[in-house]
């Protein structure tokens, strides 16, 4: 059997396997694939196994046959536009993500007789899993950080998104952390502009962060976003945090990218800082429903790289994902076992990896609160921007007010009971319920 793609013919005959099953062993995928009228789903199959693994569009010399023999993929199920195809461990490097993304996305997603492919589940053999490090702190450690074991995290990104002064925004990080969040975090474009030179920020808001500490009695911390243009530079200002006492730093693992995070991730070891996610770029592979990857995919990723806190979304009040969906990448961020279902086709084994606190993001309010914690439970953050800094009254009242709802949804106590005792929260309510 062969398929041609671009001129190209590839020898398939031992890439299909239908009927086969994979065993523990074996990495499995799961592709949604889309082919031009002249191909098969059969042959398309096969040519990703084969070039996903170790085939060629030309046959090989004999030096090479017995390494295809041994490492060969092989498609061994097809489900209507769904292609399942199990690897041999051995072609993947133990502990590098970017080694595995090269062998499953590096071709098949450019073949021309494929006009779209979307890859849509992975099972990792646990060997593989416990070569990665995970999350250093993960849910348990973060929870010692600020204190806080019986109900979700607060937290609110600075707004405006730059260009405040360092100063400007160690006074409103001081107001929101006042006003009852845990945590306030820079925006994933902050960085270090000329506006916001980033030693200068760390120095004034991590001041801010003590003066609230002190101020309510609680711990409190600021993420403060290292992201730049090098990893070395990343590291250093993790250390400049770690200097000023400060306990977390955030990461845009996509745009970094995961071989520079894992730096990072290893560093934060070392200096005892936990390590937010921000999932920047995400969209550009998730959000096409024919060709990407689906997040519950980068979900993985972020466990295995070994962040301690990682967006998922806000599934449970906006379109990007279903409920089911969101409780699908809570469950693959912190469960030790993620039984198949609903989407997941194969069960996935998380070993010794710690869990990932879950953190809902994505025009939230106030409102949206009860939802979020039907949907989610308790280990998970809860992230507010504009929802917090664009309370009629101010940042510390829209901070009270999620303080409030959080404190009362996780007493089965409704909204407009809630809103009752507390006027912060009854302003929020009635503001931004013109926005619904």
């Amino acid at each position: 059997m062969a398929v041609s793609d671009g001129g190209l013919t590839y020898d398939l005959g031992e890439y299909l396997q239908l009927g086969s099953s994979p065993d523990e062993r074996e990495v499995v995928c799961v592709f949604r694939v889309a082919t031009r009228e002249d191909t098969s789903l059969e042959e398309a199959a096969a040519a990703m196994a084969a070039e996903s693994s170790v085939g060629s569009w030309t046959p090989v010399g004999p030096a090479g046959q017995e390494a295809v023999r041994r490492l060969r993929a092989r498609a061994f199920r097809i489900d209507g536009d769904l292609v399942h195809i199990a690897y041999p461990p051995e072609l993947f490097e133990p502990g590098s993500l970017p080694q595995f993304l090269a062998a499953l996305t590096g071709s098949v997603f450019g073949f021309t007789a494929l006009p779209a492919v979307r890859l849509e589940d992975v099972r990792l053999p646990l060997p593989l899993v416990e070569s990665f490090p995970g999350p250093h702190l993960g849910i348990a450690g973060v929870r010692r950080l600020l204190g806080v074991a019986d109900r979700p995290l607060a937290c609110a990104t600075v707004r405006p998104k730059v260009g405040l002064s360092p100063r400007e925004q160690a006074a409103l990080v001081r107001e929101t952390l006042l006003g009852g969040l845990d945590l306030v975090k820079d925006d994933e474009a902050l960085t270090g502009q000329p506006s916001s030179p980033f030693d200068e920020r760390v120095k004034h808001v991590a001041e801010a962060v003590r003066e609230a500490e002190r101020a309510t009695g609680e711990p409190k911390g600021w993420c403060a976003n290292i992201t730049a243009g090098d990893a070395e530079e990343m590291v250093r200002r993790a250390e400049v945090v770690r200097a000023e006492g400060g306990k977390f730093v955030l990461v845009d693992f996509l745009t970094a990218g995961l071989a520079a995070t894992a730096t990072v991730r290893r560093h934060c070891q070392r200096l005892g800082l936990a390590l937010f996610g921000h999932r920047a770029m995400h969209a550009v592979l998730d959000r096409p429903l024919r060709h990407g990857i689906d997040y519950r995919v980068i979900a993985r990723w972020a466990r295995l790289v070994g962040l301690d806190l990682v967006l998922v979304g806000a599934g449970a009040v906006r379109g990007e994902a279903r409920r089911e969906e969101l409780r699908q990448r809570c469950r693959l961020l912190r469960d030790a076992r993620v039984p198949a279902g609903d989407g997941l086709w194969y069960p996935q084994e998380w070993g010794r990896l710690k869990a990932v606190l879950p953190v809902a993001s994505g025009a939230l309010d106030p409102r949206h609160v009860w939802d979020l914690y039907e949907a989610m439970g308790k280990d998970a953050v809860f992230l507010f921007g504009g929802g917090c800094h664009g309370h009629p009254w101010g940042s510390r009242a829209g901070a009270e007010a999620i303080r409030a709802a959080l404190e009362a949804a996780v007493a089965g106590i409704g909204p407009e009971r809630a809103a009752a005792s507390h006027p912060a929260l009854a302003a929020a309510l009635e503001y931004w319920s013109a926005y619904s």
